[in-house]
């Protein structure tokens, strides 16, 4: 083979690795980029329980796995809590996104999704979520004193949500569909 045909097979193979370099780049790009929240449909059921997140009240909560298409439901905020800050958790998470209650109807919440580690929640309200007492969610901060003047509780940011408020041990003594 002479030292042009050698030189033109390189040429043609490295411009063909281009494009396919390109889409792989664009393949990372788009896992590492935050994903858009998902909305609640009919069957959406929750991820620890099975239940229909439709048919319940209080916040609702979603969690975008890495290496996973869909995200992951909660039926309610204490249950996100509980999953993100329990000790085993070893799933890489892209994003975690909770309801904002400022905006979205307690009795059938759908929509109003935001930054679940922006927000600020409320926990020790009167104010009950599917499983019975519940952490509020709120992506502004007087939003959530606005909601303690009228239920109770405390304003917290994310960080200082503990696992001991996000405790499940509870919440089916309070679920009166169940």
């Amino acid at each position: 083979m002479t030292t042009t045909a050698l030189s033109r097979r390189r040429l043609l193979c490295a411009a063909c690795a281009l494009p396919l370099a390109s889409l792989v780049a664009c393949g990372r790009d788009e896992n590492s980029a935050t994903p858009k929240p998902a909305e609640i449909e009919t069957a959406t059921a929750c991820e620890l329980d099975g239940m229909m997140l439709a048919e319940y009240a209080g916040p609702k909560a979603q969690v975008h796995y890495v290496g996973a298409a869909a995200p992951v439901f909660f039926c309610d905020t204490v249950e996100m809590f509980a999953a993100l800050l329990r000790p085993e958790q070893a799933r890489s998470v892209r994003a975690a996104f909770a309801q904002d209650m400022a905006k979205a109807d307690w009795d059938k919440p759908r929509g109003h999704w935001f930054d679940a580690k922006t927000g600020f929640y409320v926990a020790g309200s009167k104010r009950h979520g599917s499983m019975g007492p519940t952490i509020a969610s709120f992506a502004a901060q007087a939003d959530a004193q606005k909601f303690v003047g009228q239920w109770g509780g405390k304003v917290l940011q994310f960080a200082e949500v503990t696992p001991a408020m996000a405790e499940l041990g509870g919440g089916a003594l309070h679920d009166g569909k169940m």
